[in-house]
Order: structure tokens, then C-alpha cells, then sequence
């Protein structure tokens, strides 16, 4: 531990934009990519909204099975070496992506992806929440670093995805976005490979305390309710808003620089929020943060003005993963760390059971009268109620 100490005291920063390509592969690629692939795989296969959106309930699902058992996960192999595994597998489940067209498959492999990026999140989540504990003026920062990490995958897919699809189109290649999960598996691959030092220099953190788990879902009503309405309608968006361009005939190339840019803020937004998640230790960041959240959800439901959809994009990427961050922060500030596993578990379970419900309601929405415009403004309006309810947290007294 001395060493893995000393490594984390030297090189912080390091460590943490590193351990941050965990979140890249976790949510970065083999979550958000699929709002990029959506439109090509709809075509393709001639799925419905209601088809598409369900590929994100399943591996919400997925999500959701990986949060409740994660503290078992970690306490069979540890953190670091958690980490690493769940890194593996979803490498592996991103090459299976492009070799299958099933429906029904496809559904597996969107379960099984999702119990691997929940095991990623919460083991890399516990690894930065741990690097950010010995260095506390930078807390907030290094934490955001790592969330922040989901930034590099978003902007890596909106750059590459399009231009795979292209190449694949021209020389008319059968099921073409196959090609692009593929690709993004090499790159899942690469970036596990990077996380397996910093991983083992920081070190495990579970099993090291005896003492009771402290956590209490009583304590943490508010802002579990309040990051569940969250997961509801954040992923409405970020599964959506594509498909939204697209049918309203937005070019190919502002539709990359629209991806682009939401994938560059969300990794900037470790630098502008961080001071907000060290001061507040209750629920102030997190209804803040909704709050914006749901006013720059709505900005594509109320004008496809190129401005207004980029300044969407940009708005939504610097706030939607510090939404994340503040939830770790909260566990960090009001518990003590051998109950941080089944704090950021719980949270992570909230988490998915909003995007269970999300993807599917929004697209059976949209499916009706008012089409995707409907679905996004449920979507806004869940992000309202999310930060309604995540105020009244109190911070703890331990």
C-alpha cells in the first residue's frame, strides 16, 4: 500500500486521466456509441423507435444487474483487479456486437455489455474516489478527471463512427456498422491494457476495514430518487438526439461536430465543477446540476437552429457525467471508505433502474404523435422533477 501510495502522491493526475479510460470503455464506447449506430442498425434491421430504445433497456438491465452484485464482484477479485476484468470483457462483448445481427441477440450482448460497464464504472469510481481522498484540495478535480474519461469515448465514437460508416457504404459492405463496433473494440482492448498499471499502483480498497457498513438507503432517499429520475431522462437524450438530427436532416458533418463537442465537455467539465463537488456534502450539486441539465435538453425540442443544437450538445456534455461525480462525491463526503462500495453500488443501481425504464418510454413516445421532439421534452421534464427531489439531501454527520 506504501507504494501504491507514493505512486498516487507523485503523479495524480496521471493516475486518474488513466484510470479515467476505464469510464471511456464503461459508458464512452460501449454505451453512448450506440446513439451514433442507432440510425444505421434501425435502417438496417428495420427496427422501430420502440426496438431501438429497448437495446438500451437491456443493457440498463444489464447495468442494473452489475450494480446489486458488484460489492460481491469486488470482494471475489478486489478493485484493481475488477477493473481489469470487466475491462476485458467488454472489449470482447464490442467484437461480438460486430459479428451478430439478431434481434434477440443483440439484446443479450447489450445485458451482458451493461453488467461489464457497471462492474467498470464502480471499481474505477472506488479507485478514483480513493486517489482523490489523499489529495483533498484537488478531490472534486480528480474525481471529474475520471468521469470525465466517458468524454474521451463519446468524442473518439463521433469522430470514428462516421468515418467507418463511409468507407464501409462505399464499398457497399452488408451491415456496415458492424464494422464500427469492431473497430471500437480494438480500442476498448488498447484502453484496458493502459488501465491495468495505474489500476494495481492505487491499489484495493475492499475488505480492508471490519468495521459495520454504514451505508443507509434512509439516509440517502433524496438524492437515490432524485439520480434515478436522472437516469431516466439523461439517456433519453443521449440515445435520441442522433436519430433527432438525422430525421430532421441535419448534415453528417454537423452531426459529428455536434458529438464531438459534447464528448470534448464532458471532458472539461472536470475543471468547471469540481470546487461546486468539494463545497457542497448534500444534495445541492446534484439538483443544480438537473436542473441545467433539463434546460439544455430541451434547447433541440424547441429550435434545430444549427447554434441552439450545438450549444445543446456542449451545454449537456459539461454537465450529464459531473452529475455522476456528485453522486460519488456525496458517498465520499458522508460515509466512511469501507462503506464507499455499496454507496456508489447503491447509487449505480438507482442509476440503472432510471435508464431501465428511460430508453423505452421515451421511444415509445416518439413513435407517436409528436415523434422524437415528445420523447425529449419527457426526458427534460424528468430531468426537472430529478432536481426537485435531490435538493432536500442533507449532509451527514459521521
Amino acid at each position: 500500500m506504501a507504494n501504491a501510495t507514493t505512486y498516487a502522491s507523485e503523479k495524480p493526475i496521471t493516475t486518474a486521466i488513466l484510470l479515467s479510460l476505464a469510464a471511456a470503455i464503461a459508458l464512452g464506447m460501449t454505451r453512448f456509441s450506440y446513439g451514433m449506430l442507432l440510425p444505421p442498425m434501425r435502417k438496417d434491421l428495420d427496427w422501430t423507435y420502440f426496438v431501438a430504445g429497448s437495446m438500451n433497456t437491456a443493457n440498463a438491465i444489464g447495468y442494473f444487474i452489475g450494480a446489486i452484485t458488484a460489492p460481491y464482484f469486488l470482494k471475489r477479485f478486489g478493485v484493481a483487479k475488477g477493473v481489469i476484468l470487466s475491462s476485458l470483457t467488454a472489449s470482447c462483448l464490442m467484437f461480438i456486437a460486430g459479428n451478430i445481427i439478431g434481434t434477440e441477440i443483440l439484446l443479450v450482448q447489450r445485458l451482458l455489455a451493461g453488467i461489464s460497464s457497471s462492474y467498470i464504472f464502480i471499481s474505477g469510481g472506488i479507485l478514483a474516489a480513493r486517489l482523490g481522498s489523499q489529495h483533498p484540495d484537488k478531490s472534486g478535480f480528480l474525481l471529474g478527471i475520471y468521469y470525465g474519461g466517458t468524454g474521451i469515448g463519446i468524442a473518439v465514437s463521433a469522430l470514428v463512427v462516421p468515418e467507418i460508416q463511409m468507407l464501409t457504404s462505399s464499398y457497399e459492405l452488408k451491415h456496415s456498422w458492424q464494422y464500427s463496433w469492431i473497430f471500437l473494440g480494438v480500442l476498448c482492448l488498447i484502453s484496458s491494457i493502459l488501465i491495468i498499471i495505474p489500476a494495481n499502483k492505487v491499489g484495493d480498497i475492499v475488505g480492508t476495514s471490519s468495521k459495520t457498513n454504514k451505508f443507509k438507503f434512509s439516509d440517502f432517499r433524496f438524492s437515490l430518487f432524485g439520480y434515478m429520475l436522472f437516469g431516466a431522462g439523461y439517456i433519453g437524450y443521449m440515445t435520441f438526439v442522433i436519430a433527432l438530427l438525422k430525421e430532421q436532416g441535419v448534415s453528417s458533418s454537423n452531426i459529428t461536430l455536434f458529438y464531438s463537442l459534447l464528448g470534448l465537455s464532458v471532458i472539461a467539465s472536470s475543471r468547471v465543477w469540481s470546487p461546486m463537488l468539494d463545497k457542497f456534502r448534500g444534495g445541492q450539486s446534484l439538483a443544480i446540476l438537473n436542473f441545467l441539465l433539463s434546460l439544455f435538453c430541451l434547447l433541440p425540442v424547441l429550435s434545430l437552429n444549427m447554434s441552439a443544437v450545438l450549444f445543446s450538445g456542449i451545454g449537456f456534455g459539461g454537465i450529464f457525467l459531473s452529475v455522476v461525480a456528485s453522486t460519488t462525491a456525496l458517498v465520499k463526503h458522508n460515509l466512511p471508505q469501507s462503506a464507499w462500495s455499496s454507496g456508489i453500488s447503491a447509487f449505480t443501481a438507482a442509476f440503472a433502474a432510471g435508464q431501465i425504464v428511460g430508453p423505452t418510454l421515451v421511444g415509445w413516445i416518439s413513435d407517436g404523435p409528436g415523434g422524437l421532439e415528445r420523447g425529449l421534452l419527457i426526458s427534460a421534464i424528468l430531468l426537472l422533477l430529478a432536481s426537485i427531489i435531490s435538493f432536500p439531501q442533507k449532509e451527514l454527520k459521521l
